[in-house]
């Protein structure tokens, strides 16, 4: 198989959770030229039961994934797309625990009460905040020994085309990182409110 080939077949899997910068990244993505997807299934009442059936109809169809449920099931896409590659991305968990009630408040989804316990964070911060720290641990150990197939960005901090591009061997664009859903790019009050 040809160098084209294999890299139309290399998939990128967004692994960090909501509210890290996962819109931006897919923008970025979209950038470098990579067919997007994210999120999905966030209302399916069964999610828990359709992720993996999600997982096949999607996988074939994108390049690259981004927010849920991807980074849940990422122990079971590195097992089934062998030579992918991992975008953990991360910010302040203080940070990260306002922007999830300042923007999911108290509305709940099956998706959300699936990965927390909980399916809205406003009152659950304590529960919200354990399972991100808890997911980022894991996934960083779990990729420990090999760099060549996970990075961790931190987009609030300042972390873009540089890191990115090298990670994916791709050339840095002539344009700056898009940085999408600050709270200072959105309206204050969240859609469904």
């Amino acid at each position: 198989m040809n160098e084209r080939a294999d890299k139309a077949e290399e998939k990128v899997f967004c692994i960090g959770f909501h509210k890290t910068g996962t819109t931006s990244l897919a923008e970025a993505l979209r950038t470098l030229g990579y067919r997007v997807t994210g999120p999905n299934g966030a209302h399916d009442p069964q999610i828990r039961n359709n992720v993996l059936r999600l997982v096949d109809e999607l996988v074939p169809l994108y390049d690259a994934f981004q927010d849920n449920p991807w980074p849940i099931v990422y122990l079971e896409l590195d097992k089934r797309y062998p030579g992918s590659k991992f975008i953990l991305t991360v910010r302040d968990p203080e940070s990260w625990i306002e922007s999830q009630v300042g923007y999911f408040g108290d509305r709940s989804t099956p998706m959300r009460e699936w990965i927390y316990g909980a399916g809205c964070p406003s009152g659950n911060e304590d529960i919200y905040l354990r399972r991100y720290l808890a997911h980022n641990e894991e996934v960083l150990e779990y990729f420990r020994d090999r760099p060549q197939d996970m990075i961790c960005l931190d987009i609030p901090a300042g972390d873009g085309w540089e890191k990115l591009c090298a990670f994916l061997g791709k050339e840095i664009p002539d344009r700056p990182f898009p940085h999408r859903n600050r709270k200072s790019d959105l309206d204050p009050t969240p859609p469904g409110r």
